[in-house]
């Protein structure tokens, strides 16, 4: 199963991350938001793409964007369907000269990622997905391969943690989780790419438990979604994107649906929240 509007999607964020890399590794000049963020003329090429791109493919669309993002919640909730956009995630990873960094696009129905794309402009690579409808890993040669989450690490069970976020609750979870599976393996990476490490079948679980956006998780969580994982709050529900006056996301798990260590993740979780 698709939908019609995934490639051309994939075809938009190809090209921010084409506008990004001009800016890649050249000393580009950072100014910092209101919330001591930072944002390049980076961010604001691939933005501006992307937004033309969006309403270009469906004027009817409303795009929330990282860059746009100051909307009033009267507005917001009378939407049923929008564009949550995060035209450079990990603009910290750009600014550093890594290669982790992504093109985050979403389509939101309802509060729910119908589906997601994320690309990484330093390789060309994009994943693409959504609940129902599977997902991919797309080449910048344009093979597409289609790509699953593991149910069992084959060694040691690996989760995926941030190198620049963290937290106490976050520590303890991690403690929890080694008395249950022995010596855990932590995968460190930046941006949205840590769901696509879950969706790919390369690590188990992505716990967050420190803040987020709803611009950095609703394109990732669309490509694990369709690869068979899930994102949930602490409380065991769904992750979802209601307009409500945060743009915050909760604290999270992302997982294999069919883990059969869920209800224990979830167990140790709860003792934290």
């Amino acid at each position: 199963m698709s939908h019609p509007l995934i490639a051309p999607v994939v075809q938009l964020v190809r090209a921010a991350g084409a506008a990004i890399l001009p800016h890649w590794r050249a000393g580009v000049a950072v100014t910092e938001k209101a919330d001591a963020s930072p944002v390049t003329a980076a961010d604001l090429a691939a933005h501006d793409l992307l937004v033309a791109g969006l309403v270009a493919l469906d004027p009817r669309i409303p795009v929330l964007s990282e860059e746009d993002a100051d909307i009033a919640l009267a507005e917001r909730a009378q939407w049923t369907r929008w564009w949550l956009v995060d035209p450079l995630d990990g603009t910290k990873e750009f600014i550093a000269g890594s290669e982790e960094f992504t093109v985050n696009v979403a389509l939101i129905e309802r509060g729910r990622v119908v589906f997601g794309v994320v690309g990484i402009p330093a390789n060309g690579r994009c994943y693409y997905g959504g609940a129902g409808l599977g997902a991919w890993r797309a080449e910048a040669d344009g093979a597409d391969e289609p790509i699953g989450v593991r149910l069992a690490p084959p060694e040691a069970f690996t989760v995926v943690a941030s190198r620049r976020h963290s937290s106490p609750a976050q520590e303890r979870l991690l403690e929890g989780l080694s008395e249950r599976f022995g010596d855990l393996q932590l995968a460190s990476i930046g941006s949205s790419l840590k769901f696509c490490l879950l969706a790919e079948g390369n690590a188990d679980c992505y716990p967050r438990l420190a803040p987020t956006s709803q611009w950095d998780t609703a394109a990732a969580q669309g490509v694990l979604e369709g690869a068979g994982g899930e994102v949930l709050t602490l409380k065991g529900e769904a992750l979802s994107y209601e307009a409500r006056e945060s743009l915050l996301n909760p604290h999270f798990l992302a997982l294999p649906v069919a883990a059969e260590w869920r209800a224990e993740l979830l167990q140790l979780a709860r003792a934290l929240d």
